[in-house]
């Protein structure tokens, strides 16, 4: 969860709060450090020496948690993407402490103020992330991309690298990049189009504080460069998916298309923004013309990554196609082991599948348990990610109790209606009946709680 950004620390009481209702942790139990300390000292030995390749890491600039590193090289009119990624099963031995309390954990909960992470700081800040301050354990895919943006894995292994930078979005230049970045990344965004998938990424919201002592919440648009190393992850999890499926093994990430329910909800969250979507425009066509730099756009696009069904993990199963459909195409979460307990394992079995072994009975045991584990650390951190935007929306609107709003409610039942406000990225609630879908209301804010992260609005008049 990285949608709000609070520099100025207005949420900190409010955090505290937060991290105590949802028992986010605090450290670490001691056996899991130390497990963690000695783990941090083996030294690798299942690993061939790459540390002459040419990798960078590409991240917001204050992450120390680097699970990706990559160098692209070209073969012919292909190019080759080689994507390092943390090595944490080296580290980590199935049974250990450190294992036991990852899978308690299931992902790195993030919060404006800090993150609770899945592994102990000394292997995921340290030995385990691929920064460049030394030789690191990895294990490479190496993706071929062909002028059309179709991608397969041409091998997985174990190997030795050593980062060259630790490159940041908001500071990254082009000579700073491997040559075919940029020609990598729009051949994997070519071919989403193509396919047409769909990636709704909405900007990260910042609370700001205004000259008055007031709050308001600006968005800021996703940079260039988030975009292209997306791309980057999105091709070696696609190609990892392709692989495992075709052996009869992996976790995939599924996710169904929005009902007819939530793109009406969708549509009426557009005309309360200002937004035009003409009737005969699919969902689809709409979210290609999104700009995150329009705020009104950026709200809806929020809107729209929360009235999804949202995703899920599933393991295989003989004759059905796993399928995300944001991303039309069959997708496994393999880049992110460092945050997602999930990628641990598909790594492990990419590596053993892409050198002709099985995966083993652990890794195949893992698979069946996961979508259970995972479903409940993603509810965890959906739960906190909801209750730190109500914690903004309360701050944002704490001084404006009196004040009246447009607004259009985009659901109704038989005890009020929920609806977006016309000018804050705010969805609300307002009582009373006779309120139907698509019908415009002035709201007034009758009470905000901060610490209780509530506000109220009657309808005025």
């Amino acid at each position: 969860m990285k949608v709000i950004a609070d520099p100025r620390h207005a949420l900190a009481r409010g955090l505290s709060g937060i991290r105590a209702e949802f028992a986010v942790p605090e450290g670490f139990p001691p056996d899991v450090i130390a497990a963690a300390e000695a783990a941090a000292q083996r030294v690798p030995a299942d690993h061939v020496d790459r540390s002459a390749r040419p990798f960078v890491t590409l991240d917001p600039a204050s992450s120390t948690d680097l699970d990706q590193a990559f160098a692209i090289e070209a073969s012919g009119g292909d190019l080759l993407l080689h994507y390092a990624i943390a090595d944490v099963a080296w580290f980590v031995s199935d049974g250990d402490a450190i294992d036991v309390e990852a899978w308690r954990r299931g992902e790195t909960l993030y919060l404006p103020d800090g993150k609770a992470g899945l592994y102990p700081p000394i292997l995921s800040e340290n030995a385990a992330s691929l920064l460049p301050s030394g030789p690191r354990p990895a294990v490479v895919f190496t993706v071929r991309v062909d002028p059309a943006g179709a991608v397969r894995l041409d091998g997985v292994e174990r190997a030795i690298i050593r980062s060259r930078a630790k490159l940041a979005y908001d500071s990254v230049t082009a000579d700073q990049l491997p040559p075919g970045f940029d020609d990598l990344a729009r051949r994997i965004q070519a071919a989403e189009a193509a396919r047409g998938a769909v990636r709704v990424d909405p900007p990260e919201q910042e609370v700001v504080m205004l000259p008055d002592g007031g709050f308001d919440l600006a968005f800021r648009p996703r940079l260039a460069s988030e975009d292209a190393n997306a791309a980057l992850s999105l091709a070696t999890n696609m190609a990892v998916a392709a692989l495992l499926q075709a052996n009869g093994t992996g976790l995939f990430r599924v996710m169904a298309e929005p009902d007819e329910r939530a793109v009406a909800k969708l549509r009426l969250a557009a005309e309360a923004l200002g937004i035009s979507w003409p009737a005969e425009m699919t969902l689809e066509q709409l979210e290609r013309r999104l700009d995150s730099a329009e705020p009104a756009q950026a709200r809806l696009m929020l809107a729209i990554r929360r009235a999804g069904p949202g995703a899920a993990y599933a393991p295989f199963r003989a004759g059905i196609i796993p399928w995300h459909a944001a991303m039309a195409a069959t997708y496994a979460h393999a880049t992110a082991p460092l945050r997602r307990l999930a990628d641990r394992y598909v790594v492990q079995a990419a590596l053993d599948v892409a050198n002709g072994r099985p995966p083993s009975a652990t890794v195949e045991q893992a698979f069946a348990k996961l979508p259970a584990v995972m479903a409940r650390s993603g509810t965890l951190s959906g739960r906190i990610e909801r209750a730190v935007v109500d914690l903004a929306e309360a701050v944002l609107l704490s001084g404006e109790i009196g004040a009246t709003f447009p607004a259009v409610a985009t659901e109704a039942d038989d005890k009020g209606a929920k609806v977006q406000l016309c000018a804050l990225p705010v969805v609300a609630r307002v009582t009373g009946t006779g309120i139907e879908p698509g019908a415009r209301l002035d709201l007034r804010l009758a009470a905000v709680d901060v610490p209780g992260r509530t506000v109220r609005f009657e309808r005025a008049g």
